[in-house]
C-alpha cells in the first residue's frame, strides 16, 4: 500500500512538533470543556474525528449504513463515557478503541445480519474524498470481501497502524490470533488481487 503520509526532515520539524504541540493544548482544552457539559466543546472534538471513526466503522463492517450507525452509536458512547477518558492515549487512539466495540457488539446482536452486510459489502463505495484510483478502489473492495476476522485485524494493523497488542486488546483475542489472521489476510488478499490481474 502506499504511504498515506510523508513526513519532511529538516527547517520544518520545529514548526512541526509545535503545531502539533499546539493541537494537543486544544484537544486537551476541548477534552476538558466537554466533560464540563459544554457540548460545542464536544462536538468540536466530534468534527476532528468523525472522518477516521467513520473509516474505521466502514473498512469493519464493509458496509456504509452499519459504518454510519457505528460511527454514531461510538460518538453517543464517548459523550457518556468522557469522565472516564484520563489521557493516557490520545484522544482519537480512544475513538477508535470505542469504534472497535461498537462494531463488535454490533456485529455480535446481529448475528443473522453477517450474511446481508457481506453482500452489501460487495457495492460499498470508498469515500469521493479520497480520490481513490481504480487501483484503490479494487484494494478496497478485496479487503471488503476478507472473512470478519481477518478483516478486522487487517484494518486495524495494515490501515491504521495500531500493533498486534493493541489490536488484541480492541478486539478482545490473543496477540497470536491477530498475528495469524493478519498472515490469513494478506495471503487472501494477494491470491484476490492476483485473480484481477494485479501482481501479488
Amino acid at each position: 500500500m502506499p504511504a498515506l503520509l510523508m513526513l519532511e526532515t529538516g527547517d520544518n520539524t520545529g514548526s512541526m512538533v509545535s503545531r502539533t504541540a499546539t493541537a494537543m493544548t486544544q484537544e486537551a482544552a476541548l477534552i476538558a470543556r466537554a466533560r464540563g457539559g459544554d457540548t460545542r466543546a464536544f462536538e468540536a472534538l466530534y468534527r476532528q474525528n468523525v472522518d477516521r471513526v467513520y473509516g474505521l466503522c466502514l473498512r469493519m463492517t464493509g458496509n456504509v449504513s452499519e459504518a454510519e450507525d457505528c460511527a454514531q452509536e461510538a460518538f453517543i458512547q464517548a459523550w457518556n463515557k468522557l469522565s472516564r477518558f484520563r489521557g493516557d492515549s490520545a484522544f482519537g487512539t480512544w475513538m477508535h478503541r470505542i469504534a472497535v466495540n461498537a462494531v463488535l457488539g454490533r456485529i455480535r446482536k446481529s448475528k443473522r445480519e453477517q450474511d446481508r452486510i457481506q453482500v452489501v459489502a460487495e457495492t460499498a463505495s470508498s469515500p469521493a474524498s479520497m480520490g481513490d484510483s481504480g487501483e484503490l478502489r479494487d484494494l478496497s473492495d478485496a479487503i471488503d470481501r476478507l472473512p470478519e476476522g481477518a478483516r478486522h485485524v487487517f484494518v486495524l494493523n495494515a490501515v491504521y497502524g495500531y500493533s498486534h497488542e493493541e489490536s488484541s486488546d480492541m478486539l478482545g483475542i490473543a496477540v497470536g490470533t491477530t498475528k495469524a489472521q493478519l498472515h490469513r489476510a494478506r495471503r487472501l488478499l494477494a491470491q484476490q488481487l492476483k485473480e484481477q490481474g494485479f501482481e501479488a
